[in-house]
């Protein structure tokens, strides 16, 4: 099994007057089908990035929830770990995957605007990946209908908003469905992890 750095959503209780890092549990089996083991990361920036240099990760996981800040989002702390993480990695050209809200960091960190959209929350949708039609889940209403360089579009919505991003010389990749939310797992995104991260069997 290989360790991979896995940031978290904020969460606030106001009951007890508490704000904390959160991560679904299905993260948790997904990755260890994988063959990956997910290391939570604090959304702390300095602790979370000491993590990252002297943990043996293979890279860094940004999972949804939390809009960003710059759009609206209660979680600053986040946005500061995630760049931080993001920035990191990239140092050392450690691969990262964003997943929905990572995705959009991905693309906020290099300079696409986000913009709202709608049909594209808590719904299936149909997208060609690869060649192939396949049915993801959908729960985003901030996107981008256009991509930056140093990313590429690498899948497109009929309504032409981005749902995947390739980084055109680094190992960073963004999708805006969940894995970890299919009911069974998909072995197409299995794969892609697998091959991002060097998680292979």
């Amino acid at each position: 099994m290989r360790c991979l750095l896995v940031s978290q959503r904020v969460t606030v209780d106001e009951t007890h007057a508490t704000r904390n890092d959160a991560l679904d549990q299905r993260w948790s089996a997904f990755l260890h089908d994988c063959n990956l083991l997910p290391v939570p990361a604090p959304n702390r920036k300095t602790i979370a990035v000491r993590l990252l240099n002297v943990m043996p990760v293979v890279g860094v996981l940004l999972t949804g929830g939390n809009d960003l800040f710059a759009y609206g989002g209660d979680a600053p702390e986040r946005d500061e770990t995630e760049k931080a993480l993001l920035e990191a990695a990239t140092r050392r050209r450690l691969p990262v995957l964003g997943v929905c809200r990572g995705m959009q960091t991905l693309q906020h960190h290099f300079g696409t605007r986000l913009t709202k959209v709608s049909g594209h929350a808590g719904g299936a949708q149909s997208l060609v990946v690869d060649g192939r039609t396949r049915r993801v889940n959908s729960y985003h209403n901030w996107a981008a209908t256009d991509v930056r360089p140093p990313l590429t579009a690498w899948v497109t919505a009929s309504d032409g908003v981005v749902k995947a991003v390739r980084h055109n010389t680094l190992p960073i990749t963004g999708i805006m469905w969940h894995p970890e939310r299919l009911t069974p797992f998909a072995t197409e995104d299995q794969c892609l992890f697998r091959d991002h991260f060097g998680g292979r069997r």
